[in-house]
């Protein structure tokens, strides 16, 4: 039934039918995700980070595998925001990402225990909050949704999550004033092929992160949309440059076609 839709139905309409879908499913997550004490404390530490990096500049780390290529010790004393299971690399570099965000349920459902360990600041999906035992004040919990497309200027209220966690990490760093902001390890590009957002489960090393164990055997994920990613970073390069700022791709040998590319080491 799916695939006949699909093929009857204008695109346009599949997308409204889809949003007012999503819209309905969270009705009832509206007043908890608004008046829940820790919702009403993340937006109240939400608005700390409003313009608090204006005019500097930041780097996105992605997890594909081009971060084995990548000299990731230049970053020690550069803003950056470290993506899902980017922790795993923190014992090798000696040093963490100034900020941590993750919004895949399937993610933190797995690894609560991991992020809350991490002592830097965490951005965390609100359907994900069931997860955490406490609420610590290193957690900011962000209130994502599904609808889309958009762009939020204001990370208070809604945001689209634009099928990756790059996408929310863009919002945030435009949020938080940086004026640069440098793509790094997203090589957009997966060798596990399959329906967009389909749950699988993991039976040997992960050939597409920058650690065979990221998502190693057991571990269950869901495969990309590829489609709908690239939608969000359109929708944040056009966010960027009516601002008068600017998001750099210096991922070595990525994928994606969306923003300028930069040399990496040009930047140091």
């Amino acid at each position: 039934m799916k695939q006949t839709l699909n093929a009857v139905l204008p695109a346009s309409i599949l997308q409204s039918t889809k949003n007012t879908y999503d819209a309905i499913r969270r009705v009832p997550q509206l007043p908890e995700a608004y008046l829940h004490p820790w919702r009403r404390e993340s937006i109240n530490r939400l608005k700390v980070f409003k313009d608090i990096h204006k005019g500097k500049r930041a780097f996105i780390i992605g997890n594909g595998p081009s971060l084995k290529q990548t000299n990731l010790t230049k970053l020690k004393k550069e803003f950056t925001f470290g993506l899902n299971r980017i922790y795993l690399l923190f014992p090798e570099l000696g040093f963490t990402t100034t900020y941590f965000v993750s919004i895949n349920d399937l993610v933190i459902g797995q690894c609560a225990d991991e992020i809350a360990a991490l002592s830097i600041p965490k951005f965390i999906a609100w359907h994900s909050h069931r997860h955490f035992k406490t609420f610590p004040s290193d957690i900011t919990f962000l209130y994502t949704t599904y609808t889309g497309p958009k762009f939020a200027h204001d990370m208070t209220r809604r945001v689209w999550e634009g099928a990756t966690v790059t996408n929310v990490a863009l919002q945030l760093a435009f949020y938080m004033g940086f004026e640069k902001v440098i793509l790094i390890g997203v090589d957009h590009n997966f060798e596990s092929k399959g329906d967009a957002n389909k749950t699988v489960v993991s039976t040997s090393d992960d050939p597409n992160h920058f650690s065979a164990n990221y998502f190693g055997k057991g571990f269950r994920w869901q495969l990309p949309d590829l489609d709908t990613s690239e939608i969000g970073y359109q929708k944040a390069r056009d966010a960027y440059r009516k601002a008068g700022r600017q998001v750099l791709d210096a991922t070595i040998g990525g994928k994606l076609t969306i923003f300028p590319k930069v040399d990496y080491n040009s930047l140091f």
